[in-house]
């Protein structure tokens, strides 16, 4: 059977009574038909969940009363991190929901030289929030209790400055001599992973990534898409390195 999960953005005790965000109210009540008396699991995205019961299903208001707690001990070795170029719609909505349940650990979007996508700061706050929902979603359904942090975009010349210190820090090139069977991962330092646009890393942000201190890996003979390259690249890692072993 399957378990019925909802994330709510605040802190979480035991034997509180809350009214649950309006799209998971909504979601609950109208698509999976719960009613007073079920029961669900709610989370905060600080690693523990909550057993649950629904107090209220009403058509404006669902209240849950919270249970006990547990920790969920699913959270990938590796400490992921996705340096991902802005793609268009779908594509980026794809790769933030696969990266989610790949068990990545925070995505930093960037606008690149060949970025086909440009967002002003409105819109760029309304796909960010979109983006952030893309994510709990994922958490949701794969049985994470520990959200992924998402950044706000920016270009990539200054994304570096908020990536984790120390580590390794890898970019996929299919002419680069490191491969996954040369590659060495230390498992207790952050591994960051960077994904060009729709049009490629240019030579100038190339340059920028060296000087950054990441160097290329050769994942295969062909050249990937970015809604395909990362999620194959952060697969093969996890399966290597990681916990899809």
């Amino acid at each position: 059977m399957r378990t019925i999960r909802v994330h709510v953005d605040a802190p979480l005790r035991e034997r509180a009574e809350l009214a649950l965000p309006e799209d998971a109210a909504t979601h609950l009540v109208r698509v999976l038909r719960l009613a007073a008396g079920d029961a669900c699991v709610v989370f905060d995205g600080r690693g523990a969940e909550f057993d649950a019961v629904v107090t209220l299903a009403a058509k404006r208001e669902v209240r849950v009363r919270v249970g006990a707690a547990r920790a969920v001990a699913n959270e990938s070795p590796l400490r992921l991190v996705l340096l991902q170029g802005i793609a268009r719609g779908e594509k980026m909505d794809l790769v933030l929901q696969k990266a989610t349940e790949l068990g990545v650990h925070a995505v930093h979007p960037v606008f690149a030289q060949r970025s086909e996508v440009r967002l002003d700061p409105e819109r760029a706050a309304r796909r960010v929030a979109h983006w952030r929902g893309v994510v709990v979603a994922a958490c949701e359904q794969s049985g994470r209790a520990t959200v992924p942090h998402v950044t706000d975009p920016v270009p990539l010349a200054a994304a570096f400055a908020a990536l984790p210190a120390g580590g390794l820090r890898l970019l996929l090139d299919p002419f680069a001599q490191a491969s996954l069977s040369t590659v060495e991962v230390d498992a207790s330092a952050p591994l960051v992973l960077a994904i060009g646009p729709e049009g490629g890393w240019s030579p100038l942000d190339r340059d920028l990534l060296a000087a950054a201190g990441f160097t290329g890996l050769r994942l295969g003979p062909r050249v990937l898409r970015t809604e395909t390259a990362g999620l194959a690249a952060i697969a093969a890692l996890q399966a290597r390195f990681g916990d899809l072993g």
